[in-house]
């Protein structure tokens, strides 16, 4: 396809990008650590660290898993956690070391986060407290030696961390109880490591960071094969659209996503690395007059988040009473950003919500609207510097512009494949190398691309993706359930919700043992909003499940 959107670029933005400014992510560290050493780099509950005191813990523990655990290069660190201090400093040491970062969403299941360490070989991980039993549950039956434990204040200081401990423990009881033969504390991992030589790791484009885990096309979490070389072109690609609109080593970003979340790891964790902003880590977003409280505190600078939480900070009435006379960039990614949540953006702050579009496969950012832009236009954007879109017919033919298809994806920026699943793999890519999206986009003359519909099944929960067959199959494992099928239903909150139609194998089952079952098994957001009970599922003459239809309420 003819890159039409270049014409479309705003003023400063090249169509390629340089590739080989950074060999790594350590590369990219040890350059960001040298230019803006004094300035703080990620700030949370009130304490900071410098970026030169991130240098030195973070090698301190690189310096543990090198020098204590002896790990070989490459092996899978994973790490479990909110956004605390904790993550940069661990995630960054994790690299530093030569080794490959698996993302854990700490609000997993015991059977979900079995399932993310046993695939991915993970032999060591970073847990916070407040997660630890979910841990103990699964340990039985894996081999994962190498536990390091955390707390929520572990990282803040005498007192207010020894306070926030005792409110999360005692007060909240946020913490149940736990008990992990033989783990280490993060504090005595970094004591440990300060006794061990950071030793230089030779690693490149090819070497693999991240391993992020995501649904894909099917119920099964497969993990995204992420390398350096992905990882830096796809900051790179940001760093450069949001270049002429920001101001190294001046910027004061809002981390209210979850770190372990590729859009908020790419975008505010390195992207804002690299020109030495602030980061400032909301360990609990949920909380929106927290939340809000704590914006009142900082001049920030810039903003990331999804649509659910941008509406639920408008509908805060001490929200609009904030100084956003510093803002100049809000973006909105992971789920479709609503018109009437980006024109009250605009009629509270003053400023733009711009919406972005990308996917786990491409690390994540694909295409972003102009940060200049006057007004919502309800596109994703502009493909960024360096990629190749098309949109793609039923039988694999290129679409003329202004036709509905597939979107496809070619770029630096996109993995290499899924972890140990080859045929997952081939599946991913159409035969001349474009990654299916699975999206159903057009795109105009002038180069803007619009989401119109979705080819594949994934139900999307706040910018979560939630994959039909997962739930299904922990909805099917109840005794009482015959048959299920999962969908998304629009929700005003969350974008989209997840709905079950369940034929029963007895006739007591209840709607609430169907969610409680749930409950069990599912992380919150996967958990069925609504259950509906059927007689009989609608299938296909071969007998699968006909999803759309019961989507559509065509069944």
């Amino acid at each position: 396809m003819e890159k039409v959107w270049l014409k479309s670029y705003p003023p400063g933005i090249p169509a390629e990008i340089d590739l080989g400014e950074f060999r790594s992510i350590g590369d990219l560290f040890e350059q960001g650590i040298r230019k803006f050493s004094e300035r703080t780099a990620y700030l949370n509950m009130g304490k900071g660290i410098t970026y030169a005191e991130l240098d030195r813990q973070s090698a301190a523990f690189a310096g543990y898993l090198q020098g204590v655990l002896k790990l070989p290069k490459g092996a899978r660190v994973a790490l479990m956690m909110p956004n605390l201090l904790q993550y940069p400093i661990a995630m960054f040491g994790v690299l530093r070391a030569g080794y490959t970062v698996v993302n854990v969403n700490p609000l997993y299941t015991a059977r979900e986060l079995e399932h993310q360490l046993r695939d991915s070989g993970a032999e060591t991980i970073v847990i916070v407290e407040n997660f630890a039993n979910t841990l103990e549950q699964v340990l039985p039956r894996l081999k994962v030696p190498n536990v390091i434990v955390t707390s929520l204040g572990e990282m803040l200081g005498f007192p207010k961390g020894l306070v926030v401990n005792l409110v999360v423990r005692h007060v909240k009881k946020m913490v149940p109880a736990w008990r992990l033969p033989g783990h280490v504390s993060f504090s005595d991992a970094l004591s440990r490591g300060r006794g061990h030589r950071l030793e230089p790791v030779e690693v490149g484009h090819e070497d693999i960071a991240y391993l992020q885990y995501t649904g894909g096309t099917t119920g099964v979490a497969k993990g995204a094969i992420l390398t350096h070389g992905n990882i830096i072109a796809n900051l790179q690609q940001a760093h450069a659209w949001i270049r002429p609109f920001l101001h190294e080593g001046d910027e004061v970003i809002i981390t209210a996503l979850p770190l372990y979340h590729i859009f908020s790891l790419t975008a505010n964790c390195l992207t804002f690395f690299k020109i030495g902003a602030t980061n400032v880590l909301i360990t609990n977003p949920r909380d929106i007059p927290g939340f809000v409280k704590e914006l009142s505190h900082h001049k920030f600078t810039a903003i990331t988040g999804v649509n659910t939480l941008f509406n639920a900070l408008l509908n805060n009435p001490d929200f609009a009473r904030l100084d956003f006379s510093h803002l100049h960039v809000a973006l909105g990614g992971g789920m479709a950003v609503q018109q009437a949540v980006a024109e009250k953006w605009r009629e509270v702050t003053g400023k733009p919500l711009i919406e972005a579009y990308g996917l786990t496969e491409t690390s994540p950012a694909v295409s972003i609207n102009p940060l200049d832009l006057p007004e919502f236009n309800h596109s994703i954007g502009l493909p960024v510097p360096s990629t190749d879109v098309s949109i793609r017919g039923d039988e694999g033919e290129e679409l003329p512009l202004g036709q509905a298809g597939e979107l496809c994806v070619k770029g630096p920026q996109v993995m290499r494949g899924y972890w140990n699943r080859p045929e997952d793999t081939a599946q991913a890519f159409t035969a001349d190398g474009y990654l299916r999206t699975g999206d159903v986009a057009t795109m105009d003359e002038q180069g803007f691309l619009r989401i119109v519909d979705r080819k594949k099944d994934m139900i999307l929960v706040s910018g979560f993706n939630v994959f039909p067959n997962e739930v299904e199959d922990v909805v099917a494992s109840h005794p009482g359930v015959l048959e299920v099928a999962a969908v998304g239903v629009p929700d005003e909150r969350s974008g989209e919700a997840v709905k079950v139609f369940v034929v029963k194998k007895d006739k007591a089952l209840t709607k609430e043992d169907v969610i409680a079952h749930c409950r069990k098994n599912l992380t919150g957001y996967k958990v069925p909003h609504l259950v509906e009970f059927r007689d009989e599922l609608p299938k296909t003459n071969v007998g699968k499940v006909l999803r759309r239809l019961l989507r559509e309420g065509k069944a």
